[in-house]
């Protein structure tokens, strides 16, 4: 099966606190709703500590032309990406002329060439090497992105595939926006890049028992529910649609397309060792915890990267799926891969970790195999 073989994050350099996000949307939100205070309470309820962006505090309290939004998006993406691909990359052991296909996946800017473009030549990548940009699946990118590559790599067994979604949630900011989705979305979103490598079976590099297999994926698209989450294109940016429902949506439609595709594998939720959920908010991974009758523990990686990054968008489940690798040692075990975005969808990635792995890290896993060969040559 293919295999997950190296995770790369990356940031960018401004870092604010959640009581600063706080005072900035009292005074720009203050005249246009009655008991400000009350609606700040979202801020304190997000479980978020910290958030980075591409630009600091003070570029947020003026205005901006759309234009000028996504040149600073392009800009941002494409250092973004190429720090988060080479901190894969070089945990894999590999170099960028090794990989076969790049999956790009982004929801908060535009640009042609695409940043997978840009990127190629950056970093000096194959120019015959095949690439696909993903637009518009928000928050589900990431897992939607894992996905694709899985399948690639089923379709191809000796190709070595990356994943890159980059999102820089902040730069969409519309200070003239005083809806109530606006103020929500200043309480949860953030800026950030996740590069992920996946192995066929009969990949160049000799990838073995590294990460965790990628047993299966499946999609799910509600009808009648466009308006749910998304974007509005308006003259200075994009405004963001954002329902209160969501929460509730999860708790009523996710665990029967959940059961169905885990019944595909002869398994069910108690065969889960850990959840790889999007954090898309505090509520929405509670709403996952009372779908699934599971406790909060087995979402403790999620909490944890909701509270460090705040909300990335896309590349939110990515981190939280590093972290995953890196410190759970889930060996012997299932993990399940889930994130919702617009249309409203659901996209969902099953992992298998083999039983006897040692619980290190990615990276430390190549080095120890390393070694041991070496051994054995002796």
């Amino acid at each position: 099966m293919p295999r997950l073989i190296a995770i790369g994050t990356a940031v960018p350099e401004y870092e604010v606190k959640q009581e600063e996000v706080r005072a900035f949307a009292k005074k720009l939100f203050g005249p246009s709703f009655q008991n400000i205070d009350r609606f700040l309470t979202v801020f304190e309820n997000a479980a978020i500590d910290r958030r980075k962006f591409c630009k600091p505090r003070e570029w947020f309290e003026r205005n901006h032309s759309f234009a000028e939004k996504n040149q600073a998006y392009v800009e941002s993406a494409i250092a973004l990406g190429e720090k988060a691909i080479r901190s894969c990359l070089d945990k894999a052991g590999i170099g960028p002329e090794q990989i076969d296909h790049l999956f790009f996946v982004s929801t908060t800017g535009m640009s042609t060439p695409s940043i997978d473009a840009h990127l190629i030549n950056r970093l000096q990548m194959s120019g015959s090497m095949k690439r696909t940009p993903i637009w518009g699946l928000g928050c589900a990118g990431g897992v939607a992105g894992l996905a694709r590559a899985y399948e690639y790599t089923k379709a191809f067994p000796e190709a070595n595939v990356l994943l890159l979604a980059v999102e820089c949630c902040g730069l969409t900011f519309r200070n003239r926006d005083q809806s109530k989705s606006n103020l929500i979305a200043t309480s949860l979103f953030a800026d950030g890049a996740a590069a992920v490598l996946v192995a066929g079976d009969q990949a160049a590099g000799c990838f073995s028992e590294t990460g965790p297999e990628i047993l299966d994926s499946q999609s799910m698209m509600w009808p009648h529910s466009l308006d749910v989450m998304g974007w509005d294109v308006e003259d200075d940016g994009l405004k963001v649609v954002f329902s209160r429902d969501i929460p509730a949506l999860v708790r009523a439609r996710v665990r029967p397309v959940v059961d169905a595709f885990l019944l595909r594998h002869e398994l069910d939720l108690s065969n889960i060792g850990t959840f790889i959920m999007h954090p898309g908010g505090r509520k929405v991974l509670e709403a996952y915890t009372e779908a699934f009758h599971t406790e909060k523990e087995k979402l403790k990686m999620s909490y944890e990267v909701l509270r460090d990054y705040g909300n990335m968008s896309s590349a939110t489940v990515l981190f939280v799926l590093e972290k995953t690798v890196t410190q759970g040692g889930w060996t012997g075990t299932n993990g399940l891969m889930a994130a919702m975005g617009p249309g409203f969808s659901l996209e969902m990635v099953l992992l298998k970790w083999e039983p006897n792995l040692p619980n290190l890290s990615i990276s430390g896993r190549l080095v120890a195999e390393n070694e041991k060969m070496k051994e054995e040559v002796k």
